[in-house]
């Protein structure tokens, strides 16, 4: 298992998927993770016209330098909830990128080239209490394996980014993200 480490110059994450998912949510909190720890990052997302099922995805842009692209050209990280998702993130992957997929959801991942991780997320969401929750499993994972944020920084930014009533559920997700990291190096 190889752990990537957001130490470099400028580091670029994507959570894909299909709208509805809750991407956009994720990487809110994911960039205020970031924020709490006191680093430089752009959010962007982008979806199509369908509300439900149509191709979505949020950036991240994480930098040493504020006079960077704010944009996403070189994805080292993509957690993908999809097969879309993933096939519409593949061509701005860099050659060994940090792929998170979810065993199900995304049936035909690429094989070579890139640092795969097939995870059961949506089960793991649907047993932790809601497929809602599938996004934040996945923003756990991500965070564990892409060495984004200290764990403690990704809770309080679950609390300060979700409505007081599903702080709680969201908070077991991110720990369920990290528990199928551990459970994989386990392996």
């Amino acid at each position: 298992m190889t752990v990537h480490a957001l130490h470099a110059h400028r580091a670029e994450i994507r959570l894909a998927g299909s709208g509805g998912q809750g991407l956009i949510t994720g990487m809110h909190i994911l960039f205020r993770a970031l924020a709490l720890e006191g680093r430089r990052a752009a959010q962007s997302q982008s979806y199509e016209p369908t509300s439900r099922g149509g191709f979505c995805y949020s950036d991240l842009v994480v930098s040493d330098d504020s006079g960077d692209y704010p944009l996403a050209t070189r994805l080292g990280m993509v957690a993908a909830l999809s097969q879309v998702g993933l096939d519409r993130s593949l061509p701005l992957l860099e050659p060994g990128a940090l792929v998170i997929v979810d065993e199900r959801l995304v049936p035909d991942p690429p094989r070579q080239g890139f640092d795969l991780h097939i995870l059961p997320i949506m089960a793991r969401a649907v047993e932790t209490g809601s497929p809602r929750i599938a996004n934040v499993v996945a923003l756990g994972a991500l965070a564990r394996l892409g060495r984004l944020v200290a764990d403690e920084t990704l809770e309080q930014a679950v609390r300060l980014e979700t409505p007081p009533k599903f702080a709680d559920l969201n908070i077991a997700a991110v720990r369920e993200g990290r528990a199928l990291v551990a459970a994989m190096a386990g392996a």
